[in-house]
């Protein structure tokens, strides 16, 4: 029987999958990706 997922495990779920497309799409055209580090935002290559 499968468990039902809560409203804050299909979030994360959403959340993962929207990540994953992103670094696909940014690995593809050769951009990269800007993140927030320690304060301060880094750009990090996706090859």
């Amino acid at each position: 029987m499968k468990t039902r997922k809560s409203l804050q495990d299909k979030a994360m779920l959403a959340l993962r999958e929207a990540v994953k497309e992103v670094v696909e799409r940014h690995k593809k055209s050769g951009r990269p990706l800007v993140v927030w580090e320690k304060g301060k935002v880094k750009r990090v290559s996706v090859q």
